[in-house]
Parts: structure tokens; C-alpha cells; sequence
């Protein structure tokens, strides 16, 4: 078996193995644990010098950054991924945009709302507002088709995979009705279903108690305990 995924139960992660359920690769697992900082270790580091996952080893060959993987993913199968100039670089332009915008501006939004120390309500307002602004163009660009590129693709895959985790940084998808359907669709998906368990169910919860989790992220950022 020549696929090794390097993963954590992450948004970047499920991306990856989402990608490999759909084009139905065998693939071997290697789950990091990141709150031991095994993605920061001299082996993995290798593999991603950004010490993050996921990576993947394709016969002996390492690609890292979740979006690379799809995209050689999909070239390796031909899969998810239009030949035609034209629809292949409608494709991308979304897939770059949540690499790009969607990622990090929630990533951010989750970093300020839930682990840093100090309590920043313009900071955490700038993230928010770019959250749903993004959300909104999402929105606006499903109202009149399935997906958002042509045929499902590996920019619907990414996209999803951050989307369904709005509860967690709290937008309230209901607002967006038309990204809301197109949630549904995505997530009724076997393939996507059995991704979404690669390797582990995200240990986040929308609603209720996330404490532990929290505690150990905050140790895993290196940052100490929030203010009252």
C-alpha cells in the first residue's frame, strides 16, 4: 500500500481522508497526537517542515498542506477535479479561497473566541464578521447550484469540512440557508461519513461542555488560563 495519511481529528485532516473515501484509494493511517506535539518532532518534521498535519507519503514521495494532498489526490485519480482548463481553474479558485480565507479566518476566529488568555472583543469581532462574510459568499454562490464549482469537488470537500464547525465558532448557520442545504447534501455522503471518522470523531462539540478539550489546547498553544 503505497498511501500513508499522517492525521489528527482536525478540519485540515478530515479534508484528506474525506478526499481518499471519495476516490476510493487504500490508505494507511498515522494518527499524530497533537497535544503531545508529535507533529513538532524531528521524524514528522521531515515530512512537513510546517509541522502541521495532515501530510502524505505517496510512494515514498511526501506532500504536505491539506489542499496539495487534494490536489494531488485528485490528479493521481482523476477524480473530483475537471480536466478542462477552464472548469479545473473554477475548481482551484474556490478550493484557494478556503485555504486561503475560510481556514484561517475561522481558525483565528476559534483562536480568540475559545484559548487566548486575555478576553479581545474587537478581536475576536473582526474574525467573526470575516467568518460570516465568507459564509455569505458561500451562501450567495450556492443559492442557484448544488456545489460550488460544476460537479462535486475537492472545493466542496475542503469547504465542508471547516463549515460544518460554525456552531464551534459561533455562527449560526441557520442564517444561511442555501449553505445550510448544501451542508446536508455533502454530509449525507457515505464516503463523507466514513471520513469524518479518520481517524477519530472530532472531539469538539458545537453546544455543551468543551473544557478539557480547551484546557488542553490552550497547554498544546502554550498559553496559560483565560481571564474571568
Amino acid at each position: 500500500m503505497s498511501l500513508i495519511l499522517f492525521t489528527a481529528p482536525t478540519p485540515d485532516g478530515y479534508k484528506v481522508s474525506i478526499a481518499l473515501e471519495e476516490l476510493g484509494l487504500a490508505y494507511q493511517v498515522r494518527t499524530l497526537d497533537l497535544a503531545k506535539g508529535e507533529q513538532k518532532q524531528a521524524d514528522f518534521l521531515k515530512l512537513n517542515p510546517n509541522g502541521k498535519v495532515p501530510a502524505l507519503i505517496d510512494d515514498g514521495f511526501a506532500v504536505m498542506e491539506s489542499g496539495a494532498i487534494m490536489v494531488w489526490l485528485a490528479e493521481k485519480s482523476g477524480q473530483l477535479l475537471p480536466a478542462e482548463p477552464r472548469a479545473r481553474s473554477e475548481v482551484l479558485q474556490w478550493l484557494m479561497l478556503q485555504v486561503g480565507g475560510l481556514g484561517p479566518m475561522m481558525g483565528q476566529a476559534n483562536l480568540f473566541g475559545h484559548f487566548w488568555p486575555e478576553k479581545l472583543p474587537a478581536v475576536q469581532t473582526r474574525y467573526l464578521g470575516e467568518v460570516k462574510r465568507l459564509f455569505a459568499i458561500l451562501d450567495a454562490r450556492l443559492e442557484t447550484r448544488d456545489y460550488l464549482a460544476g460537479d462535486y469537488s475537492i472545493a466542496d470537500i475542503a469547504h465542508f469540512c471547516w463549515v460544518r464547525t460554525a456552531g464551534w465558532t459561533g455562527v449560526d448557520i441557520a442564517h444561511f440557508p442555501h449553505l445550510s442545504r448544501w451542508i446536508e447534501r455533502i454530509a449525507a455522503r457515505p464516503a463523507v461519513q466514513r471520513g469524518l471518522k479518520v481517524p477519530d470523531v472530532s472531539p469538539v462539540k458545537d453546544s455543551g461542555d468543551n473544557s478539557d478539550f480547551i484546557a488542553r489546547t490552550r497547554k498544546l498553544l502554550g498559553l496559560g488560563p483565560r481571564e474571568a
